[in-house]
């Protein structure tokens, strides 16, 4: 081959690979014609002018994604590769870019996008990069925790947060989660407010929300905002975890309760009619909780880490990756 051949292919690919032009921009720029170019990029990988290295990290967690995918009716998946020395706050702070990245890419004028609490939610909102959007509405899928958490896992803070970094409207509610009766929740429900914001949950376009774990019952946040009685009383039904306060069993199957009567939230069923579903979560100790999630086809876009699916796997007796 000679220098000037060489130096061409050397050219084509610069212009190619690190300058993102396309074959036929770069056909017009030598003056070669665009059938040369297609054929002179072959050239240069087989000459070893170019190298093309797949990350072997990235791989695994492509085969977690296609398996996945293989296994439950789900829209998109998205692992995150990780190692034994990050951090529970580097963990959150990755699914939360991931999640930023893919609503930036499905968040369409017009949508009704609504949020629950807690630190993945918090995250998101905190790593969401602006965007421009025309009549777009952020609402709360649950009511709020009534003093019993700090404010920054507020789902108003998230759904305000949010709304305005999209240029949205956003929807804040003023109920507690969980009303301490029946009958009190029914009264609120039942305001032209409440009314109103049922109507929106009917007809959600995305819904983004975090899993919980009834296995992880005993950290703090959760018995601040359950309460020790609720949850003894989950622990006896089988349950596993939940999605926006809604609880259910290893199946998906939804927990009958006095708890659920007493929610003011989103449904499950209201949930499974929402086209875009996406479930952030992460954490061996979740594992089973979001195995239920994904039986139940609450999520049918799943962000989590490779160990976290890997021991979803292992839950149902598939080979890990």
């Amino acid at each position: 081959m000679s220098t000037e051949e060489n130096r061409l292919l050397v050219r084509i690919a610069e212009l190619y690979y690190n300058e993102d032009k396309t074959q036929s921009q770069i056909a017009k720029e030598l003056n070669i014609h665009r059938s040369t170019i297609s054929r002179l990029l072959k050239k240069s990988r087989e000459n070893g002018i170019v190298k093309i290295d797949i990350n072997h990290d990235m791989a695994g967690t492509y085969s977690i994604e296609k398996k996945f995918e293989s296994l439950f009716p789900l829209q998109k998946v998205i692992i995150i590769p990780t190692v034994s020395e990050m951090g529970k706050k580097t963990l959150t702070q990755l699914l939360a870019k991931a999640a930023n990245s893919y609503l930036h890419s499905v968040i369409k004028d017009s949508m009704i996008i609504g949020f629950s609490w807690g630190e993945s939610m918090t995250a998101v909102a905190s790593e969401l990069q602006e965007m421009e959007t025309e009549n777009v509405v952020c609402v709360p899928m649950i009511g709020g925790p009534s003093g019993k958490l700090d404010s920054d896992y507020h789902v108003n803070r998230v759904v305000y947060e949010v709304a305005k970094k999209i240029n949205a409207k956003s929807i804040l509610i003023d109920s507690p989660a969980i009303p301490e009766t029946v009958e009190l929740k029914n009264a609120l429900m039942n305001t032209q407010f409440n009314k109103e914001l049922t109507e929106i949950w009917n007809n959600l376009d995305i819904a983004v929300f975090g899993v919980g774990s009834t296995g992880l019952s005993q950290k703090l946040m959760w018995r601040q905002f359950y309460g020790e009685n609720v949850l003894s009383a989950l622990s006896s039904k089988n349950v596993v975890g939940d999605v926006i306060s809604r609880f259910f069993d290893e199946n998906g199957v939804p927990a009958q309760s006095d708890l659920n009567n007493r929610t003011i939230g989103t449904t499950l069923e209201q949930l499974k009619m929402t086209k875009i579903r996406i479930g952030i979560s992460e954490s061996v100790e979740k594992a089973k909780a979001i195995l239920g999630a994904l039986r139940g086809e609450y999520i049918n876009v799943l962000i989590t880490t490779d160990e976290t699916a890997n021991s979803i796997l292992e839950l149902m007796g598939e080979k890990e990756i």
